[in-house]
């Protein structure tokens, strides 16, 4: 049994989740399209760009725990996340603003402050926005809502981003300026409001503060002895692994194995648009199975239209938006569980020994999501390197496209289906969360504690 969280309407998920649209609708152009812009239009070089990308993107993970663990202990009449996220806006909207609006004669000095801006802002944002939204939704379910919700508003800027560099690659073929000053545009225009709507929602009240004491030893010790929490962390490690491997290879198994290099973009924007609809679906899912069921049954489906692709062929096109489809109306669908369970695990531990560590949980969920992505960069190519594949070559050999075609589909397929077995261990169900919430309660409410 679980009881409906007071005060929380649809309206405030979406005030709290609409910073995520600038946010995501800057990602995509940021690591696809931004380096070789810079490169080619700017003059740029790609070693110097990919230096002070890893730079940015170290700076970023190393932010994140000490951001979530502070964040846990703030003390402030703005409340505890909100400075961290009007600080992150800030500095995400200078960054952004100079990295889609450079000057003529780009630098090193200019490209490494904007780079440092927009991944310290991003750290200042995530972490707290994520820990806030599991406060702000104490209920087990509404946490689910919560977290499609911020699915829905990720797919819409995906879709956004894809369509204007759709627009620009049709308006000037290869211009890398207007698509920069697409990009901008619609980066910028969205964050103030955006900002706004987070940072002035109402529904904000969050639970006393508990001050505990913090040490390296001590968050080692909450992260590394929480065996619920290590099985979603690994889960959606692998979750991102799956993703990251189709994401790395789509262009290549659509321009090379495919013959169809005019579906680029194209395929994106196809699946993103029809993933606009997977997260009200997968919130119902969740609502109806419980957290770990649906996450079990979104993993094991993305496993299987992942297998789908073997079957693909390049006069078989029509199976290949079909599984696109598919691909679609699951995106995300694990993520929206997993990203809920954090605050769940969070809300046991707190319950257990009186310490506050969401926003710890959720920096270290954030590494691990990065470190998911990573994996599927460094094990999808170079095993395509091993079967021969060269994006250099206009003519790679049969075995070569064949194996570029069976990483494609067989790894996601597998890091997903280990997602799934992994997550199946996770024992924290809406009745047991129930009770831990009683039990928080009454903590909190002198009046609510039983006579002795």
């Amino acid at each position: 049994m679980t009881t409906q969280s007071p005060g929380q309407s649809p309206a405030s998920f979406h005030r709290l989740a609409a910073i995520y649209v600038p946010v995501t609708a800057a990602a995509q152009p940021v690591v696809a399209w931004l380096p070789a812009i810079f490169a080619r239009d700017y003059g740029v070089s790609l070693t110097l760009v990919g230096t002070l990308y890893l730079a940015g993107q170290l700076l970023n993970c190393a932010l994140d725990p000490v951001v979530g663990a502070l964040s846990d202990r703030t003390q402030s009449r703005f409340g505890r996340r909100r400075p961290w996220i009007a600080g992150g806006g800030a500095l995400f909207v200078v960054g952004s603003a100079m990295l889609f609006f450079p000057p003529s004669d780009l630098g090193a000095g200019w490209l490494a402050v904007a780079l440092a801006a927009y991944y310290a802002g991003l750290a200042l944002i995530s972490t707290p926005l994520l820990a806030w939204c599991g406060e702000l939704a104490p209920d087990y379910h509404d946490r689910t809502r919560a977290a499609s919700v911020f699915t829905l508003w990720q797919s819409v800027a995906l879709v956004g981003a894809l369509s204007l560099a759709a627009l620009a690659q049709h308006l000037r073929p290869g211009d890398g300026q207007l698509q920069l000053t697409l990009f901008g545009l619609l980066v910028l225009a969205a964050a103030i409001p955006a900002l706004w709507l987070t940072l002035f929602n109402r529904d904000d009240s969050l639970p006393p503060l508990i001050a505990t004491p913090l040490s390296p030893a001590a968050a080692l010790r909450a992260v590394f002895g929480n065996p619920l929490l290590l099985r979603v962390l690994a889960s959606d490690a692998a979750v991102r692994a799956g993703q990251g491997i189709r994401t790395t290879l789509l262009l290549f198994y659509v321009t090379f194995y495919l013959g169809r290099p005019e579906w680029g973009a194209g395929l994106f924007l196809f699946q993103y648009a029809f993933g606009i609809l997977s997260a009200p679906i997968w919130q119902r899912i969740g609502v109806r199975l419980g957290k770990r069921n649906a996450a079990i049954l979104a993993e094991v489906l993305q496993a299987l239209i992942n297998l789908g692709l073997i079957l693909t062929t390049p006069d078989r096109f029509w199976l290949v938006l079909a599984l696109a489809f598919a691909q679609g109306l699951t995106q995300g669908s694990g993520n929206i569980m997993l990203r809920s369970m954090v605050a769940d695990v969070a809300d046991k531990q707190r319950a257990e020994t009186g310490e506050e560590r969401a926003g710890l949980y959720y920096s270290i969920f954030a590494l691990a999501d990065k470190l998911g992505g990573a994996l599927a960069a460094g094990i999808a190519l170079p095993l395509i390197a091993w079967f021969g594949f060269d994006p250099k070559s206009a003519a790679n050999s049969p075995q070569a496209l064949n194996g570029l075609l069976l990483v494609f589909s067989i790894g996601p397929a597998l890091a997903h289906a280990i997602s799934a077995a992994v997550i199946a261990g996770f024992s924290l169900d809406a009745d047991q969360h129930h009770a831990i919430r009683l039990r928080l309660n009454s903590a909190a409410d002198p009046a609510l504690q039983p006579a002795e």
